[in-house]
């Protein structure tokens, strides 16, 4: 794994940190005993290596259990779950604010779009 496909985050400051470099960021948490979260891993890389633009679209995962602190920052109580930030800031995608479990379909779904508005953004860019 790429670790500029995939940023693995071990603190709160490391996550605000992605925000900061970051428009858009998809977050898996997770944990390394959850046989869900094992299933999802190939499948969510594979979105990252697919969808991931440098500085615009990032994909992240949390270690719940190594990283407690984010974890009741963002309420997370069952793995996995995933979650999206604009500019930092929690956002629904698809109409859904969390997915929660295994969910290979929304979670294509959801980095479909996210893929696409990050394409945009860079279209708009080089287009100034």
């Amino acid at each position: 794994m790429s670790s500029d496909i995939l940023h693995h985050i071990n603190s709160l400051p490391e996550l605000k940190s992605l925000f900061a470099s970051t428009t858009y960021v998809a977050v898996d948490f997770y944990a390394d005993w959850c046989g869900p979260c094992k299933a999802i891993a190939p499948h969510y890389e594979g979105l990252a290596k697919q969808h991931s633009v440098p500085n615009v679209l990032g994909f992240a995962k949390v270690n719940v259990d190594n990283a407690q602190d984010i974890a009741r920052e963002y309420g997370i109580t069952a793995m996995p779950t995933f979650m999206f930030f604009k500019e930092g800031r929690q956002v629904g995608v698809n109409g859904q604010p969390v997915i929660r479990g295994a969910d290979p379909r929304a979670l294509s779904a959801a980095a479909e779009k996210l893929g696409g508005l990050a394409k945009k953004r860079v279209a708009e860019a080089n287009a100034k």
